[in-house]
Parts: C-alpha cells; sequence; structure tokens
C-alpha cells in the first residue's frame, strides 16, 4: 500500500451486521455496512446465482472439518487480571521432557500476544515452528477465545490489555527473560505494557517481534476505500456499533444471516488481493472473528482512534527487535510498520510483497524466519 494513502481504522475486519428492519439503527448500519460490503456483496451475488444454500453450508463444514488449524494445545492456565477478569493462557515448555531448545540452553520465554477479533489460534503457524524448541505462552485477550468477559463493563483502553499482559506473565513466567511477540492490537498491548511497566521492561524483556501494527494515527486509515467512503466509515462505525453492541442477540442472530458476505469481506481485509487464498485457511479466520462476541467488537472499537504509544517506543529500544507486515494490509499499513522501525533503531524491518494483515497466517514462512533470527540473536546475547 502506498505510503501516500491515508493512515488508520482498527486492527482487524468490521463485521457486517445489520439491524432488524423498522429500527432507527437500521438506516445508520446500512450506510457503514455498504461502503465496505458493496463489492464484496456483488461477488456473492454472482455465487449464489452458481451455488446452491445447501452447497454453501456442506462446504463450510467440511471446511472446518479438515482444518489443521487451532488444533495445537499447550498445558492451560489462568490469570487475573486487576479487575478479577479471567485471562486464559496455555504455555508449551520444551524443558519439561528434556528437548533442545531453540538456539542453544537460552532460558527465555516467548509470549505471544494476538490481534483484534482473533484469539491465540492465530499464531498457529509460529506454535508449529517454536514446537519443542522454545518456552512459550499463548493467550487470549479478554474477551477472546477462552478468556473472561463482564457484560456491561466500560470499554477497555488499550492501556487495560497492557495490565492484562503483566498480569499473564506474572503467571505464566514470573522470571527470567523474556521476548515478546504482538500481532496488531497485540502490538499495542506490548506498547502498552512498556509504558505502564517500563521496570519490567528494562529487566527482563531480550527481544521483541511487531507485527501488523501501529504505534497510533489509526482514526486516519483508510481501509483501502475513497476519500468519502473512508470518511463515512470513520464518522457512522462508533455509533453503529454501539448500537450493535445494546442488542448483542439480534446482532449475532445478523451475522449468521449473511455469512457469506461477511466471509468475502474478511478475506478482503484479512489477505492480500494479488493471490489465491486457500479456502481452509480463508474460513478458520473467519471463524475466530465469528466467535467474537459482537459486545466485545463493539466495546474495543473506540480504543483504536485513542491509541498513541508512541511516547512509549524509547522503552522498548536497546534489545534485538524485528517490524514486520505485508505490503497490502488495509488495517495497519506498511507505512506505519516504517515509522516503528524508524523509532526502533535495532529491529529489522522486512515488509512481505502482496501479503495483507494476517501476515502470521497467509505468509507464515517469512514471519518464521523473522522469529528465529530474533530468538537467534537473543540466545546469543
Amino acid at each position: 500500500m502506498a505510503d501516500s494513502a491515508p493512515l488508520a481504522g482498527p486492527p482487524g475486519p468490521l463485521p457486517a451486521l445489520p439491524i432488524a428492519p423498522g429500527r432507527r439503527r437500521a438506516g445508520v448500519l446500512g450506510a457503514a455496512v455498504g461502503v465496505l460490503a458493496a463489492g464484496a456483496a456483488a461477488g456473492v451475488a454472482v455465487e449464489r446465482l452458481t451455488v446452491g444454500r445447501s452447497v454453501r453450508r456442506r462446504a463450510r463444514l467440511a471446511l472446518d472439518a479438515t482444518s489443521p488449524y487451532g488444533t495445537l494445545r499447550g498445558t492451560p492456565g489462568t490469570a487475573l487480571a486487576t479487575d478479577g477478569t479471567p485471562l486464559a493462557y496455555e504455555i508449551e515448555d520444551p524443558y519439561e521432557d528434556g528437548a533442545a531448545p531453540l538456539a542453544g540452553e537460552a532460558p527465555f520465554t516467548v509470549v505471544l500476544s494476538h490481534g483484534y477479533c482473533l484469539n491465540q489460534d492465530s499464531w498457529h503457524h509460529q506454535r508449529a515452528a517454536l514446537r519443542g524448541r522454545a518456552r512459550a505462552v499463548y493467550w487470549d485477550q479478554r474477551g477472546h477465545g477462552r478468556s473472561g468477559w463482564t457484560p456491561g463493563a466500560p470499554p477497555p483502553a488499550i492501556d487495560r490489555l497492557g495490565s492484562d499482559l503483566k498480569a499473564v506473565i506474572d503467571a505464566a513466567a514470573p522470571t527470567g527473560p523474556l521476548v515478546l511477540l504482538g500481532h496488531s492490537m497485540g502490538g499495542m498491548t506490548v506498547m502498552a505494557l512498556a509504558e505502564r511497566y517500563p521496570d519490567l521492561v528494562r529487566e527482563r524483556v531480550a527481544g521483541l517481534g511487531l507485527v501488523g501494527t501501529s504505534a497510533g494515527r489509526l482514526d486516519e486509515v483508510a481501509w483501502g476505500l475513497p476519500a468519502p467512503g473512508a470518511e463515512a466509515l470513520r464518522r457512522l462505525a462508533p455509533g453503529v456499533l454501539r448500537a450493535l453492541g445494546s442488542a448483542p442477540a439480534l446482532a449475532e442472530r445478523g451475522r449468521r444471516a449473511v455469512t457469506d458476505v461477511f466471509g468475502t469481506l474478511v478475506r478482503r481485509y484479512s489477505f492480500g488481493a494479488g493471490a489465491e487464498t486457500d479456502p481452509v485457511l480463508a474460513r478458520f479466520a473467519t471463524r475466530m472473528i465469528e466467535a467474537t462476541p459482537m459486545e466485545v467488537v463493539a466495546a474495543f472499537w473506540p480504543a483504536f482512534a485513542a491509541h498513541d504509544k508512541t511516547a512509549a517506543l524509547p522503552l522498548l529500544r536497546g534489545r534485538p527487535a524485528f517490524v514486520l507486515a505485508g505490503t497490502d494490509d488495509l488495517i495497519t499499513p506498511a507505512s506505519h510498520s516504517r515509522a516503528l522501525a524508524s523509532a526502533l533503531p535495532e529491529a529489522d524491518l522486512t515488509l512481505v510483497p502482496g501479503a495483507g494483515h494476517l501476515v502470521l497466517l497467509e505468509r507464515p514462512d517469512e514471519v518464521n524466519a523473522a522469529m528465529t533470527g530474533l530468538l537467534e540473536a537473543v540466545a546469543r546475547r
């Protein structure tokens, strides 16, 4: 994506969810969703002319049954956030069975934080690469995956996620060096941790990896839309999502009713446009996003416009690091990663040609190579 394009918008696809007819909110919802869904709906309309509903449903079930994604599991645990919210995590520890970890005997723990509307399984390929070679902790952000959520709770700020990550570290990796990896909202969580707990970062964080993320200015991203459409989305989305969050049961029924359009939007905003996306992978991404409750989707949205952790970046300097993004990322454009790399002199910058926002799933070889290089650099130090 060209650096001159406007920047910003939340780090994750916007679900297309209709409100019941006759309600005042329906007009607002239609306007916002129409901006994103017009092209998607056209493609789905062609598909529906040639493929029946039952055939599409059977195809989705077949993809779900054959998907290898989400099958890797570790030893489960639960950390408690400062407000009592249970945060689910899993540990994979090669030291327990005597296997040799990556790059010798370095006793560090890799902690991986996932993005908005995803869960810890989004790290599937990285988990497979680390398995048996490094101690790793995977966790679900509040309201995502198997972590808790309090209905009606105040919208969480990114700062709250930094505190959540600290709680997971305290429970799952209370001692020893840490390597922190974050994708999208997970990268912002790492920045919030640095700002809130600078002593922890200075004393224990030995390496850093930021994938498809941003330090701020997310309210300027254009989402690949023309200027009027981007402006309409920025103006209407907060109210639409508040309306949806106030009627989550209705919103979930609406999301299920537009499965085809929703899946097309996920492919559009998760993967690069130039390459054919593996349908099993696309279905897996859709399932993760579908599984995120609408109330959670709505509650997190305002945090992205307010996110600004530029001042925290100097706290992350002085250690091996990498910054990586897809050049076709419409959610956190590559120019945001360039800005991060400029603020982190030690960071290696990798821009993956043609990859989208879910580059960690779409182009795992490039992401795994950056991750492996980082861990080897940490081990040498």
